[in-house]
């Protein structure tokens, strides 16, 4: 990244449309020039369902934007759920071009662009290259090889593929707002420098981004990106349980579960009455415990948490994790549920505790880590959005061709 760089994030969830713009500063950070967002129910379960709905939130957050920080936005990079991404571990071996030189920017730049070189099949497309590992020719392992004196080196990288249908509307979904894509991004990957300390950067992590329709899935070992999915709940699933069960309005159940959120009955300290203000049965004063209102929301996180422990399982992998991280608005919000999540996972869960975090409204949070991981994107020659200029509308097979662009040449 070069300073002056402006990288513009969007988040497109299931309650709304998160949108960041920010700047890099003197210092190599992000200074943070604008956020907006604007509420959004066009996707649920993971699925788009209302094409024009993500649209004019699209609109409206990149409009507020360009007013609030005097600037046109042409285009954007995005998140994508986990679902949607599949990651391929790949490695290449290259030969120094001048072994007495030392390691140069164009050999890691030839080696970034073979290993992306793997079959892919037709219903996936390469969206982005993580580079990982390079390992020098005595063994040992550097974060930038450039200027070591080794006759060859490896390259261990991961390949991420998306969803070609998916995909493909999201394209279409931009195009009708009027913004290019500068490339898509998981959820969880964008997230994990953002939430992780420095001792889990480090560590085999399994992250929970637990939002109000989607848990997203991520699990890295040390820096390498294993694993990510999607399970379709989050936290308008209690809500929505609580307003189904007492029989009252989904505003007063979200109300409800915010004042009284606690994730496990036994940590009840008083069983208080609670008057429901919407009841719609014939009793108009319905009064209940609020051990009955826990038992809810109880109920729907052992859920989630069990989906979660079923999917990390069946993937071989859970016995690889060492610490579970939360994070999300769907759940932090909710005491207790960390220990919820310890119970029935079998592995330390802790909510995110990243040194940044706090001071990021968690609203748009994973809009802004979106913004980071671009910004500190290793070896890449460009990273800036279109901003104030003319671009040509890009069409979906070119975006290897931006991918290419995105590293040295």
């Amino acid at each position: 990244m070069a300073v002056g760089d402006i990288i513009v994030g969007i988040d497109i969830g299931t309650s709304k449309v998160s949108t960041v713009v920010g700047e890099v500063n003197n210092f190599n950070q992000i200074e943070v020039i604008c956020t907006t967002e604007y509420k959004c129910k066009g996707v649920k379960k993971t699925k788009i369902i209302d094409e024009e709905e993500i649209v004019l939130g699209i609109s409206r957050t990149i409009k507020e934007a360009e007013e609030s920080a005097s600037l046109k936005i042409n285009s954007a990079y995005v998140t994508i759920p986990g679902k949607y991404a599949t990651i391929v571990q790949n490695s290449i071996t290259k030969e120094v071009k001048d072994k007495y030189a030392g390691v140069s920017s164009k050999d890691v730049s030839s080696a970034i662009g073979q290993v992306k070189d793997i079959e892919i099949p037709e219903d996936k497309i390469l969206i982005d290259i993580v580079p990982d590992k390079f390992i020098l020719d005595n063994g040992q392992i550097v974060e930038d090889p450039v200027g070591s004196l080794s006759s060859t080196f490896t390259l261990k990288a991961q390949i991420i593929l998306a969803d070609r249908d998916y995909v493909k509307q999201l394209y279409s979904i931009f195009r009708k707002a009027d913004i290019e894509i500068d490339g898509l991004v998981p959820v969880t990957l964008a997230e994990r420098n953002l939430v992780f300390d420095t001792n889990e950067l480090n560590d085999n992590v399994l992250l929970l981004d637990i939002g109000a329709g989607n848990t997203d899935i991520g699990v890295f070992e040390g820096s390498t990106f294993v694993y990510t999915n999607t399970i379709p709940l989050g936290g308008d699933n209690i809500t929505n349980d609580i307003a189904l069960v007492l029989n009252i309005s989904v505003e007063e159940a979200e109300r409800l579960k915010r004042q009284y959120g606690l994730a496990l009955r036994s940590f009840i300290d008083n069983d208080n009455s609670i008057a429901l203000n919407t009841y719609k049965g014939d009793t108009r004063n319905k009064t209940i415990k609020s051990s009955e209102l826990i038992e809810i929301i109880e109920a729907r996180i052992e859920e989630i948490f069990s989906l979660v422990n079923k999917d990390v399982a069946s993937q071989g992998i859970k016995a690889k994790i060492n610490n579970v991280i939360l994070t999300g608005q769907g759940i932090t919000n909710i005491n207790k549920s960390d220990v919820a999540g310890k119970i029935i996972l079998n592995i330390p869960v802790k909510i995110a505790t990243g040194r940044l975090i706090s001071t990021i409204h968690a609203g748009y949070r994973t809009a802004y880590a979106l913004v980071r991981y671009v910004a500190s994107k290793p070896f890449a020659r460009t990273v800036s959005s279109s901003i104030d200029a003319k671009t040509e509308r890009k069409l979906l097979g070119t975006i290897i061709e931006r991918i290419k662009d995105f590293f040295y040449t």
